[in-house]
């Protein structure tokens, strides 16, 4: 017998109590099993990092693994072995968000907007995405991730939406950039605001809803939502298996309730990650680094 599901409470999600550590699991399954919109596709192996080559094998096989639970798969970059995820992933029947991954190398920038180009035209992209974060971390003006959006477009089929990724508040605080994208993607992180996962699912709600607002009526993606299993905590926001299991669970059934559509960071555990977000970085998997169901 699987365990019922109630709606959602508002504020804290689900009422977990009296549940077991067997009743979360079989919710997981439950949840897993009947399928999820998206995953943010982790494409190193353990001891690879950026700069190294993916093969078409490890691409596969990895895809392989998650491609019953979901309809679509988002990739990041479009150089060094990453053009062939939306390859792969079309082969197996599962929709693609392709991204270009820019920052303030011009000559890598180049190659990525052609990459993208290049896999849209030859009918592996469903929607592109120019760029990530790049307005977060400061890597280009607004002019020139204008510029390469309007490019973008310019070059792609007319069917293929093209949108820009980045925190849901740069769509209200950058109106030009938002105007130019046919879909507003936008990663939602209660984690990185510190949050209390008691109210995580709250501030979800209002971080998609501050970009709905922004859009103008235009379709809002969440494309990165997530949280660690393990690390070091972040103000309220603690990194824990019960807690991050608690996140996506919450999440899976407000999007389902609610119709929105998600990509859900991430599928494997990524080691190399620990340098750029600290040690909490190497663990928002679905999957550990070993490829193995963390819940």
């Amino acid at each position: 017998m699987s365990l019922r599901v109630e709606r959602l409470d508002g504020l804290k999600g689900f009422d977990y109590s009296g549940k077991d550590a067997d009743d979360f699991r079989q919710l997981f399954q439950n949840v897993l099993g009947s399928g999820l919109h998206g995953l943010c596709y982790s494409a190193y192996d353990e001891g690879q990092k950026p700069g190294a080559i993916l093969t078409k094998a490890q691409i596969r096989r990895r895809m392989g693994i998650i491609a019953p639970y979901i309809k679509w798969v988002r990739s990041f970059s479009c150089v060094e072995g990453n053009e062939l995820v939306a390859e792969v992933a079309r082969e197996m029947g599962i929709k693609t968000l392709v991204g270009a991954w820019l920052g303030d190398d011009k000559d890598l920038n180049e190659q990525e907007i052609e990459g993208l180009i290049r896999q849209a035209k030859a009918g592996y992209v469903d929607i592109a995405a120019v760029g990530n974060e790049v307005m977060y971390r400061g890597d280009l003006t607004e002019g020139e991730l204008l510029e390469y959006i309007a490019r973008v477009r310019e070059a792609l089929p007319g069917d293929i939406p093209v949108g820009y990724v980045d925190a849901y508040y740069e769509f209200s605080a950058r109106p030009q950039i938002t105007a130019a994208c046919d879909v507003i993607l936008a990663n939602c992180y209660p984690y990185w605001e510190g949050c209390h996962i008691d109210y995580s699912l709250m501030h979800a709600k209002q971080m998609y809803y501050q970009a709905l607002h922004a859009g103008q009526g235009k379709k809002v993606i969440i494309t990165e939502t997530g949280w660690p299993s393990q690390g070091t905590a972040l103000n309220d926001a603690e990194p824990a298996h019960h807690n991050a299991l608690r996140y996506f669970l919450n999440i899976q059934q407000w999007a389902r309730q609610d119709n929105i559509e998600v990509f859900y960071f991430s599928s494997f555990d990524e080691s190399w990650k620990v340098g750029a977000e600290g040690d909490v970085g190497a663990y928002w998997g679905l999957w550990d680094k070993h490829e193995q169901l963390k819940f």
